[in-house]
């Protein structure tokens, strides 16, 4: 059975910094990555690592966010910096099986940034 726990969400005033983790387990995967959620918008793709380590990042959090991954332990991390109440939303881990395409998701964690 295939699970993505996050954890290291929480209240941060702007400009902090708060450190996002994902636990994944019951298989391998090759793209892994964070997404959020504001409420009353579309879940976005925040940023994304390959298991080779090419990352790709959303315009709006270039230079602020750092993605990276662990593939022995089927780890996820998200580093984020210069946090802004713009970036106030659930944020979720997803990954992709290897071999199957199928995707996944944690339950999210929720981040709120005060101003």
């Amino acid at each position: 059975q295939v699970q993505l726990v996050e954890s290291g969400g929480g209240l941060v005033q702007a400009g902090g910094s708060l450190r996002l983790s994902c636990i994944a387990s019951g298989s391998t995967f090759t793209t892994m990555g964070w997404y959020r959620q504001a409420p009353g918008k579309q879940r976005d793709m925040v940023a994304t690592i390959t298991s080779g380590g090419y990352s790709n990042y959303a315009d709006s959090v270039k230079g602020r966010f750092t993605i990276s991954r662990d593939n022995a332990k089927n780890t996820v991390q998200l580093q984020m910096n210069s946090l802004e109440p713009e970036d106030t939303a659930v944020y979720y881990c997803h990954a992709i099986q290897r071999y199957y395409g199928t995707n996944y998701w944690g339950k999210g964690t929720p981040i709120t940034v005060s101003s």
